[in-house]
């Protein structure tokens, strides 16, 4: 039976929204993975490191599902509640959680991990990352890619400006890059095909990628979450194009 706007609405308001576990959404919206597989890469890099530190780790799903962690494993977040998950999650498998502020510097030595990892991070500091990599270390990031899912974007903000669809561009990471010191070494875009299957999907994304939508909420889109859902209703689904980029960077062993 086809389920009404208020239902499928309510039903993703009431969600919790912590760590970064989007299995609410099997079933109600799909997304293309990147052909290198993060999670497997970063295993891989993973099973061959001393320390590592994995930066901005939302729940801790990610590195909680790699095989084999070295002897000394640190993860970072800043929002509370992702702290309080990955905790759980990760304090088992012996990943120290450091509870970090945004903008401020990462609370470790200069060269203290060979391997640093982070996926879909809100903002890079290469130079903190260059600091707290040892000479020869290496880091590896999935990051999300220019005008990502820009077509759920513009439907609530209409066209963004150029600046908006130029940011985060992998150009501007193998800069930033090598401006702090590190030797990109891997750098790869791709763009993929997401699909929403109900407005209820389209909600709950919005309130946990909270930087799309800023400010997003039900009452001051509702209006524009009725057409959405009208949309949905007549083509099946609500089609957009996720970017996604792979950059790999070492530290100069001289």
């Amino acid at each position: 039976m086809e389920r009404s706007f208020d239902e499928l609405v309510a039903e993703a308001e009431a969600e919790p929204t912590e760590g970064w576990d989007f299995s609410w959404l099997d079933g109600r919206a799909t997304e293309q993975r990147p052909s290198w597989g993060y999670q497997r890469t970063m295993g891989e890099r993973m099973a061959c490191a001393s320390a590592a530190l994995d930066i901005d780790t939302g729940g801790g799903e990610v590195l909680a599902g790699v095989p084999e962690l070295p002897r000394t494993a640190v993860a970072t977040e800043s929002w509370p509640p992702n702290v309080a998950a990955a905790t759980r999650l990760l304090h088992p498998r012996g990943v120290a959680v450091v509870a970090t502020e945004d903008g401020r510097p990462l609370p470790f030595a200069d060269g203290a991990f060979d391997l640093v990892v982070s996926r879909h991070p809100v903002a890079t500091w290469w130079e903190e990352i260059a600091r707290v990599l040892a000479p020869g270390g290496t880091y590896l990031s999935q990051q999300v890619g220019p005008e990502s899912v820009f077509e759920v974007v513009e439907f609530f903000l209409g066209p963004r400006p150029e600046e908006d669809r130029r940011s985060r561009h992998p150009d501007d990471a193998r800069e930033a890059a090598r401006a702090a010191g590190l030797d990109v070494v891997d750098l790869r875009l791709e763009r993929l095909r997401t699909e929403f299957f109900d407005v209820g999907a389209v909600v709950y994304f919005l309130r946990k990628v909270i930087w799309m939508v800023p400010g997003f909420t039900v009452d001051a889109y509702r209006e524009r979450l009725l057409d959405m859902h009208e949309h949905i209703r007549r083509e099946r689904a609500f089609t957009a194009t996720t970017t996604r980029f792979l950059v790999e960077a070492r530290k100069p062993r001289g």
